[in-house]
């Protein structure tokens, strides 16, 4: 067999919450690794305390690439990403470094190592009639439709996320095939990086979610609500944008539109977390190549390091003590 010669990169994968950047920051002492976000949050900026985006301490000395880089008002798709996460992780290889692409944006993560199919452009008649049929019975209403017509889809969609049901929905019309059956098949092209995937896989849930509980209502203490309250002020934004629909965000907005009340809003919040948190281990289960850590059974960073040591074949550096805030 044929040595495979390809340059390494490594994926730091896990649902929210689940110590990723602490993990990410730990092995940057430990190895010459260069740090990519792959969040679909953490790309805009303004969106900061709700993101549990690292603070600007950690960020100064761990550095991470695609933070930071659109304004809420501008969407950022997968194909985005990719298009982005690949010449950084050029850059990276340039400087001598190994990229380590860290998040829980797991169809980023797929769109970047498969590659992604040929979807139809954007066809402006049909989204203006999609749109219009919305205005009348609603978009819970086309939601259901797109379970009847691609339940994996159906499935995967929030019934109140209007651009991607509007998407899906699109491409049915177009093609005549479902856009889950359209995103299987990838790009067919070979990945240009050998890539190592840890995930960060709790076995219960218990402690993440009082993890998600706790940064909830501390993001709430540092000033959460009043991050929102300057977003709204633009006046240019609005709550079907991407950036909005943001968990934690959209229940932010809808709160301060009056739709519920102080409590209900934490609720609401922490509800979405959990739910977003379950989604991604879903997604992680499929990951049957990564090695997995249950950071909640030890410190994961021991076994990870060795797991990067051999990939990288290369002794660890003496690790320096973690910045506050990680």
């Amino acid at each position: 067999m044929a040595p495979d010669n390809r340059p390494l990169a490594i994926f730091l994968m896990g649902p929210t919450a689940s110590g990723k950047t602490a993990l990410a920051c730990a092995l940057s002492d430990l190895f010459p690794i260069g740090l990519i976000s792959v969040d679909s949050a953490l790309v805009y900026r303004g969106l900061d305390i709700g993101s549990a985006k690292p603070d600007a301490a950690t960020l100064a000395r761990y550095p991470h690439e695609l933070i930071d880089i659109r304004d809420p008002s501008e969407p950022y798709s997968a194909a985005d990403f990719r298009a982005d996460a690949l010449p950084a992780m050029e850059r990276i290889a340039a400087a001598g470094k190994t990229p380590l692409l860290v998040g829980g944006t797991g169809l980023y993560f797929r769109a970047l190592q498969r590659g992604l199919s040929a979807l139809p452009e954007a066809d402006p008649a049909v989204r203006e009639r999609l749109s219009a049929e919305a205005s009348v019975i609603g978009w819970t209403a086309l939601h259901a439709r797109l379970v009847g017509l691609d339940p994996v889809a159906g499935q995967r969609i929030r019934p109140g996320d209007a651009q991607r049901i509007q998407r899906a929905l699109e491409v049915i019309e177009l093609t005549g095939r479902p856009l889950s059956e359209l995103q299987q098949g990838g790009s067919g092209e070979r990945f240009p990086w050998r890539v190592l995937k840890i995930a960060l896989l709790p076995e219960e849930r218990v402690a993440l979610h009082a993890r998600i509980a706790a940064r909830f209502d501390a993001m709430l203490a540092d000033g959460f609500l009043d991050e929102v309250r300057a977003l709204r002020a633009r006046g240019d934004l609005h709550a079907d944008l991407p950036a909005i629909r943001a968990v934690g965000y959209r229940q932010a907005w809808e709160f301060l539109e009056g739709e519920y009340s102080a409590g209900e809003f934490r609720d609401r919040g922490v509800y979405a977390t959990r739910q977003l948190a379950k989604r991604q281990i879903t997604w992680l289960r499929r990951e049957f190549d990564a090695l997995t850590l249950d950071p909640d059974r030890a410190d994961p960073t021991e076994r990870a390091a060795r797991a990067v040591e051999q990939f990288l074949g290369m002794p660890r550096a003496s690790r320096r003590p973690l910045s506050s805030g990680v």
